[in-house]
């Protein structure tokens, strides 16, 4: 049985903790989420019968400032896995040196079986059984699997109507219309792209040259995708939860992104053109690329399949993709991992301007945004690079390494109350 995603996150935490000699104290600390709330969230469905659906929220830290993470709405939702997600977002706020600690919250349900009606009834429900933990200077939710600017709207759109004025800075991820950022539904595939680029100079691969694969076709991959294509690069495979495209030749992306915006509930099943072929998700991951971005879920690429792997980049589009034993086969296979912590920061790096621009009731245009979002994570991306090659180690350990210093510091210098 493969480990839960907080077990990973600790397994990682401990063996950092160990390369750099963190303080035990601090690790001690880090190691529990400093809050756990677990509901329960009665729902009058379409039938008339009221379903009891489970939600939660974790709050791993706050110690360098309000808790930041995303909603999920998963039928595999679980505690342990919120718990992992949650402490993942502590160290990818502080790789990104955002004045955020880390939160993750979630709804063990499967949407796609449900209406309109009911998806926002339940948000509602769960929104207000949350709301004595989050607030815009405590916890600022957003959106994840599942999720989206809708869904933002409905959670903000409840607080406000809970104080009486409108609290644009509650959520991240709003539509436009209501104080969202430009460019935030793109953030977290644009930072993806970012840092796949990113570690092509690096290795002085050109663009052009370079297949990529891309488990995972929702808003991060399918954006991801685009972005890598307008840069010269062949994509050559996609999946999502109903399977996978594959054309050695390269995919038809503009076909295929038309057809998922009136295909049910925006999936690739029943997508066909000439050249293309159809292949599992499992077979994505082991196909010959330049370039593996997992985008989906976590464990994807675990001990079993981990050493079929052949491609030479593996950029973690999703929260926690690859478990600690494929990790170590693919190193030893020289594969370079740009992990999770960073490749895919780009969400919460535009949440956080979205936040800013929410309390100041002042918007940048999109050039802006996606100007500082370059700023910030190619200073991150040198950060990690230059130190995992000073520590000769890799890029996972070094962006926990980076992480787990500031956090450490910041601990540190608050101390421990009382």
């Amino acid at each position: 049985m493969s480990k839960s995603l907080f077990e990973t996150a600790i397994e990682t935490l401990d063996r950092v903790a160990k390369m750099m000699n963190l303080d035990p104290n601090i690790l001690a600390v880090l190691k529990e989420p400093e809050r756990e709330l677990k509901v329960a969230i009665p729902v009058m469905m379409d039938d008339g019968h009221i379903e009891v659906f489970t939600g939660y929220r974790v709050q791993h830290s706050s110690v360098r400032g309000p808790c930041k993470g995303g909603i999920r709405y998963h039928p595999d939702v679980n505690l342990d896995e919120v718990k992992g997600l949650a402490t993942l977002m502590t160290l990818k706020c502080a790789v990104v040196n955002l004045p955020y600690g880390g939160a993750k919250g979630g709804i063990k349900c499967d949407p796609f079986k449900m209406s309109k009606r009911e998806l926002e009834n339940m948000t509602r429900r769960y929104t207000v059984m949350i709301m004595p933990i989050i607030g815009s200077r405590r916890d600022i939710p957003a959106p994840d699997v599942n999720t989206n600017p809708e869904t933002m709207g409905w959670i903000m759109d409840t607080v406000s109507m809970f104080e009486g004025r409108t609290v644009l800075e509650i959520v991240t991820g709003k539509p436009p219309d209501l104080g969202g950022s430009c460019g935030r539904f793109e953030a977290t595939g644009r930072g993806v792209m970012l840092s796949t680029i990113q570690t092509l100079k690096k290795k002085r691969c050109d663009p052009e040259k370079t297949t990529v694969a891309i488990q995972g076709f929702g808003n991060v991959g399918s954006i991801a995708a685009k972005l890598l294509a307008e840069k010269g690069c062949k994509i050559i495979a996609v999946s999502d939860v109903t399977g996978g495209l594959y054309n050695p030749k390269g995919l038809d992306l503009n076909s295929i992104l038309k057809y998922i915006e009136t295909s049910e509930n925006h999936l690739l099943k029943g997508y066909h053109k000439k050249g293309t072929e159809t292949i599992s998700n499992e077979e994505l991951l082991l196909l010959d690329v330049d370039v593996l971005i997992p985008a989906a879920l976590e464990n994807q690429i675990t001990g079993k399949n981990a050493s079929k792997v052949k491609a030479k980049f593996i950029v973690e589009g999703a929260n926690g993709p690859t478990t600690t034993k494929a990790d170590s086969i693919l190193e030893e296979k020289g594969a370079i991992i740009v992990p999770d912590i960073l490749a895919n920061s780009g969400g919460v790096v535009v949440s956080y301007f979205e936040w800013v621009q929410g309390i100041q009731c002042f918007f940048w245009d999109v050039g802006q945004v996606n100007s500082n979002l370059e700023k910030i994570m190619t200073n991150a991306f040198d950060s990690i690079w230059a130190l995992s090659e000073k520590e000769k180690t890799n890029l996972r350990n070094a962006a926990f390494m980076i992480a787990l210093k500031r956090v450490g510091n910041a601990l540190r210098e608050r101390g421990i109350f009382p």
